[in-house]
């Protein structure tokens, strides 16, 4: 996979996950993404896609972007989540602020972002993710 296919996918999930979400939330959400496909050594795209992993994947609407602005906003803090250092300490897991759901259980809780709450497994972060 290239650079632009990930920076679609990308932009795509930080667009559905946490559009209107202050930047630090997006940029989270966007390191989440990007810590994922290193844990689990696959590309951006695969980890997006997967099944039920992102809510916005498996709803019955469409994918495309309606609104510019947001769109992007996106691609901005894409981007910058590609060029910066990851400081959400390896979280690979989030969730809304208004759930509670079971997984968090044996998961490390990192801090609060917007309106999503951000953890990563109880190992040490793995680092270095070639696009």
């Amino acid at each position: 996979m290239g650079f632009l296919e990930s920076l679609l996918w990308l932009t795509l999930n930080v667009y559905h996950e946490s559009r209107g979400e202050p930047e630090i939330g997006q940029l989270a959400v966007a390191h989440v993404t990007l810590n994922r496909a290193i844990e689990e050594r696959k590309s951006i795209a695969d980890v997006v896609r997967a099944p039920y992993q992102f809510s916005w994947t498996f709803q019955k609407k469409s994918y495309v972007p309606l609104e510019m602005n947001p769109l992007q906003e996106s691609l901005r803090i894409a981007l910058k989540a590609m060029t910066t250092p990851d400081f959400t300490s390896g979280s690979t897991f989030y969730h809304r602020v208004d759930v509670d759901p079971k997984w968090v259980a044996g998961k490390s809780f990192i801090a609060k972002y917007g309106s999503h709450k951000f953890y990563r497994h109880n190992d040490p972060p793995v680092s270095a993710l070639a696009f």
